[in-house]
């Protein structure tokens, strides 16, 4: 229900003549402070930054739209439907912004109501879970074994990997995959990560497609819900959509629309 500046004014280049840039009329009618004021704080809530530079140039351009309003008057497109009815319409949805203005106004969000909502969406984050492992591919079955008791030797994960494994995306890496989660992978090799506790390595060899993997859990992560404090904007603007929802269905049913 915004009316940005550009829908508000002529949609023509303003320029204004150094000869009225500091006036405040035109031709006898009073171009007030508040006019100007409301198209500033109007461009405040659009996130624009007020300066004096800003305000001047607010003027300088209601100045303009002033002379132009005033030559349209003269050529009678005052009187037209098109334009009555645009103004009406412009004249309703101001109204209607403001009430809901102040409605939210008078009805701040409270912490206990942000509290209650992010509690609601907390509930129905996912929780999601992201594996840091490492692995070394070979053909065989008895190489992979053979890789498991090297390692229980004391033979480190990264120095197997470089010399047996398979995969060339990971064995110069000591045979890190990275974080992923688990459908990234194969079944077969998803299921016996997801198994592993951190730090420890599959017992028996992991059979896939590509081959037989020894697989080691580096770390994992779970990702929660946001803190409260960040999700606060969001959840104060849910709930505020959500109470003039509630108004506007309230004054629809009391209403008599024919």
């Amino acid at each position: 229900m915004n009316f940005p500046l550009k829908k508000t004014l002529i949609a023509v280049s303003l320029l204004t003549a150094t000869a009225c840039a500091f006036a405040t009329s035109v031709n006898g009618v009073a171009i007030s402070q508040q006019r100007i004021d409301a198209i500033t704080r109007m461009m405040e809530a659009q996130g624009q930054k007020s300066t004096p530079e800003m305000a001047q140039m607010v003027k300088d351009q209601l100045i303009t739209a002033e002379i132009l309003r005033q030559e349209a008057v003269k050529k009678g497109l005052d009187k037209s439907a098109d334009y009555l009815a645009e103004i009406e319409n412009a004249k309703a949805m101001a109204l209607a912004n403001r009430l809901i203005k102040e409605h939210l106004r008078t009805n701040p969000v409270t912490d206990a109501q942000a509290r209650a909502e992010y509690d609601k969406v907390k509930a129905e984050f996912p929780e999601r879970k992201s594996f840091d492992a490492s692995h070394i591919l070979v053909k065989t079955e008895a190489e992979a074994k053979a890789v498991i008791e090297a390692l229980k030797k004391g033979k480190p994960f990264a120095l197997l990997a470089k010399e047996k494994s398979l995969d060339p995306g990971s064995k110069d890496n000591g045979g890190s995959l990275g974080w992923n989660e688990p459908g990234t992978f194969v079944a077969p090799f998803s299921e016996a990560m997801v198994k592993l506790a951190k730090g420890q390595v599959t017992a028996t060899p992991v059979k896939t497609d590509f081959g037989f993997h020894v697989i080691k859990l580096n770390d994992v992560k779970v990702e929660a819900a946001p803190p409260l404090e960040t999700l606060r904007p969001q959840l104060e603007q849910r709930i505020q959509s959500q109470r003039v929802e509630a108004l506007i269905k309230s004054l629809k049913a009391s209403a008599k629309v024919q």
